[in-house]
């Protein structure tokens, strides 16, 4: 089982949203790690695998974080990124260790500009329709809904969708296991973030068969949302 989506072909919507994104386009459950052991970081990443979830967000809120990227970089076939990227020093700082995208709380000009300058995806975080027309006016169609659970959830995201129709909400923040499955029924959620899988517990404690098994349920969402 998979979270990859690879159509057959890409409208140019579609492929604008790749170009942003980068590696992490294809992924549609997008677990948020907080590592603070490296040496438990690509256990991690292959528990993900194993249960169907290639790519993993590495928050840099741990001294561990740059090295667990590294690791999880070992992992075949596994895409990483850095999240809580606040600074264009830790953009490049997390380039450096191997992400292959970056995510911000906020919508930070500078940082998407060096991003995109230097080839790595980008998705900025956004809590009003100031900040998605401020997105939209620097060229992006995807963006992070953080923190979701505080903002009203889907309700504020489909009244964004109203007056923003060609821009994709990722909701972070407060989503778990019971909300993902309705955000992902919305037309304007193409993914989402979240920790439920991989708790910061579950990876200090090695918990690995959790993380497989949390992993697959989470997989299992993307596969009922294209559905027959």
């Amino acid at each position: 089982m998979s979270t990859d989506r690879r159509p057959m072909a890409m409208t140019p919507a579609g492929q604008r949203a790749a170009d942003q994104l980068g590696a992490l386009a294809c992924h549609v459950i997008v677990p948020v790690l907080v590592v603070d052991d490296a040496m438990q970081a690509r256990p991690t990443a292959h528990a993900l695998a194993t249960g169907g979830i290639r790519c993993a967000e590495v928050t840099l809120r741990t001294s561990a974080a740059f090295d667990a990227i590294a690791a999880m970089r070992e992992e075949a076939g596994f895409v990483v990124g850095a999240g809580t990227v606040v600074s264009v020093t830790q953009l490049h700082e997390a380039v450096a260790a191997g992400a292959q995208f970056i995510v911000s709380p906020g919508l930070d000009p500078d940082l998407i500009s060096v991003a995109r300058t230097i080839g790595v995806g980008v998705l900025p975080g956004v809590a009003t329709a100031t900040e998605v027309q401020t997105a939209v006016r620097l060229g992006l169609n995807t963006v992070k809904f953080f923190p979701a659970d505080r903002l009203g959830g889907l309700a504020t995201i489909r009244a964004l969708a109203g007056p923003f129709p060609d821009v994709r909400f990722i909701p972070s923040g407060g989503v778990d296991a019971e909300t993902a499955a309705g955000y992902l029924r919305d037309a304007a959620v193409p993914a989402v973030s979240g920790s439920w899988m991989a708790t910061r517990r579950m990876i200090e404690c090695g918990d690995w068969p959790a993380i497989e098994r949390l992993s697959a349920t989470a997989a299992a969402l993307v596969t009922s949302r294209s559905g027959p």
